[in-house]
């Protein structure tokens, strides 16, 4: 377990945490980062509109703003930007990929603003850097709407060197018109290690090209979901990153460092031509000192957090500057968790400041904002395999470059605050687990985007809560059967002012994820997944609604020695459904973004 940017055993942790590791991954064949959490712990997700396959996932019921209510690490790297684009997990190809992790609720004392919904931790076999020797995989698929993938991967290792590279190529017509897409990743590691000390350098390319369908009104989504509203419109994005690490083990002292660059090109025909351009660094020192008596232990991190963003905005001739963002944050953090090992109590607390500047040229606003978190938890272990636990925590987020430029006249968006509370309590016994929780938000001036006023923009919305139960189980049954099951109920709700009652929009009520994984004998595995999700309002008034969906994914995979056969079906029943809209007219729901009918994929995978 690494959410606390330490590797610690997830089990005595205060507050909820799942992992899954590459074996569980592997078996359940999921194809992206994306799909394998909406798969395993079934997190709501919603199709992004900007394609190359990629989707947002919702953590605990932020709806529109999810992607900016949440933290995603990628070997250490903070993924997202300081602007409402979405984060791109399709660009870490999922067969490099060691354990995902993610943290439910609030992670802002270790990672910084915009966690108050969660974090996702993504360690790749390279960034894990344990159990270097040399492998190689590479695999291809064919499938529905002329999707095709390639993708490879390779481990050369000597002594206490190991290089890691990884490409992945996908291109795809997509299941409406003016979707097809295109993307392809390139990445390597570089390092060094010996028993106390390791050493690398990162890099990596990214690119996607996809077509924009738009919205479709009511009429038009029933009388034909793949059709386009917009048969122009396209974008294109390019990145590229580049980092160095270090880690060194010191006894009772255990050090880590990482520093990045990464530069993204943007280009959009949509309502117009326009580019930009976004250079980010981040810089994270941090160290760990543990110390073990025969009746208590003692954990303190220290940590320090430096980052820098800049977005440049070219006109409609893509030679003049039209405008620019720019941000810079400093913070400070520190942890404590005491053990006392007899009792099996643990005690956790941390707190962090940060020192944020935000400035936008066009609007000539700026923020210089000096936020505040804090954590306490405490867990107790009521006998061998059950663990209780509770959590208090607060978390803020600042309004990114894009929220706080379109606003009305004179206003400045503030800071957005929340006090969270957890309870929960987990039942582990070798590979089987059980994992009950309660959860509260309360938000004060959460920052969003009203399009029920008028004029449309964003805002600080008046008080918000969101509270629920969340149940998380699997269960080996036999050898050859585990089960999988998440239950989510969630309370999204405005608690005054004119919205006061009504849910926030795009969040459901009610998830189900089911799953199960059957190896009927030696070389075949099943894998089935049962997914339901409650109706949602596509608006904060609360007048349309979108209808619930159940969807059921099947996969058979043969495997012969290093040789893997798989084939897969998504949407099982065919099911006309969609998970994205915008608009409500007449009580009618519109702006509507279809998803995917019957999906068929066949694959083959080699391992060396």
């Amino acid at each position: 377990m690494t959410t606390s940017r330490f590797a610690e055993s997830a089990s005595a942790l205060p507050h909820a945490v799942s992992v899954m590791t590459a074996e569980q991954i592997k078996a359940s064949g999921a194809s992206s980062v994306n799909e394998a959490i909406m798969k395993l712990l079934g997190v709501p997700g919603r199709l992004d509109t900007s394609g190359g396959g990629n989707y947002t996932l919702d953590l605990r019921g932020f709806g529109g703003t999810a992607d900016r209510n949440q933290v995603v690490i990628v070997d250490g790297r903070r993924l997202r930007e300081d602007d409402l684009s979405a984060t791109n997990l399709s660009i870490v190809p999922i067969e490099t990929v060691d354990r995902i992790e993610v943290m439910r609720g609030t992670g802002t004392v270790q990672y910084g603003e915009g966690a108050t919904g969660g974090v996702i931790v993504v360690t790749t076999k390279a960034g894990k850097g344990v159990d270097r020797r040399h492998a190689a995989t590479v695999g291809a698929s064919v499938g529905s709407f002329a999707t095709r993938e390639a993708h490879a991967s390779a481990v050369l290792a000597s002594g206490g060197f190991s290089v890691d590279v990884s490409g992945k190529d996908v291109r795809s017509n997509g299941h409406r018109d003016n979707f097809a897409s295109t993307s392809n990743n390139l990445a390597s590691t570089v390092q060094w290690s010996n028993d106390w000390l390791r050493l690398g350098a990162q890099s990596g390319r990214h690119m996607v090209q996809s077509g924009w369908p738009g919205s479709l009104t009511a009429a038009q989504y029933a009388s034909d979901p793949t059709h386009a509203s917009s048969l122009g419109d396209f974008g294109v994005a390019k990145s590229e990153n580049t980092g160095v690490f270090a880690e060194a083990d010191m006894g009772d002292w255990l050090f880590g460092a990482d520093a990045n660059q990464r530069s993204k090109q943007v280009r959009s025909e949509n309502w117009g031509a326009s580019a930009a351009n976004v250079i980010a660094s981040n810089v994270n020192v941090r160290a760990r000192h543990e110390v073990r008596g025969k009746s208590v232990a003692n954990a303190l991190v220290l940590g320090l957090d430096n980052g820098k963003w800049a977005n440049t905005v070219i006109d409609s001739t893509y030679k003049t500057i039209g405008s620019f963002s720019e941000s810079t944050s400093t913070a400070i953090y520190v942890t404590d968790d005491l053990s006392y090992v007899p009792s099996g109590t643990r005690v956790s607390a941390g707190l962090r400041q940060e020192v944020v500047k935000k400035l936008e040229s066009s609007s000539g606003m700026g923020l210089d904002e000096h936020p505040v978190a804090w954590q306490i938890g405490v867990s107790q272990a009521l006998g061998q395999s059950v663990t209780a636990y509770g959590h208090m925590a607060t978390s803020y987020r600042l309004a990114t470059a894009d929220e706080y430029t379109y606003v009305n006249t004179g206003v400045i968006l503030q800071t957005q605050t929340s006090r969270d509370v957890e309870l929960g309590a987990r039942w582990v016994q070798a590979l089987n687990k059980v994992e009950l929780r309660w959860f509260r938000s309360d938000l004060t001036n959460e920052i969003g985007f009203d399009n029920g006023a008028s004029p449309k923009r964003n805002v600080n919305f008046d008080p918000t809560r969101r509270q629920g139960l969340e149940l998380e189980a699997k269960h080996k049954v036999v050898d050859a059967l585990d089960v999988r099951a998440t239950v989510a109920v969630r309370d999204a709700k405005f608690t005054a002012g004119a919205y006061a009652g009504n849910d926030i929009a795009l969040v459901p009520r009610q998830t189900v994820a089911l799953g199960a994984n059957w190896r009927p004998m030696s070389g075949h595995a099943v894998d089935v997944g049962v997914n339901w999700v409650s109706s949602q309002s596509p608006t904060f008034d609360n007048q349309c609604s979108m209808p619930a969906y159940s969807t059921v994914d099947a996969r058979y995979a043969y495997t012969a020695g290093k040789l893997e056969l798989a084939i897969g079906v998504k949407n099982l029943g065919d099911v006309k459904y969609y998970t994205l809209a915008y608009g409500c007219a007449g009580g009618v729901t519109t702006s509507i973004y279809p998803e995917a009918g019957r999906a068929v994929t066949a694959s083959v995978q080699m391992r060396f």
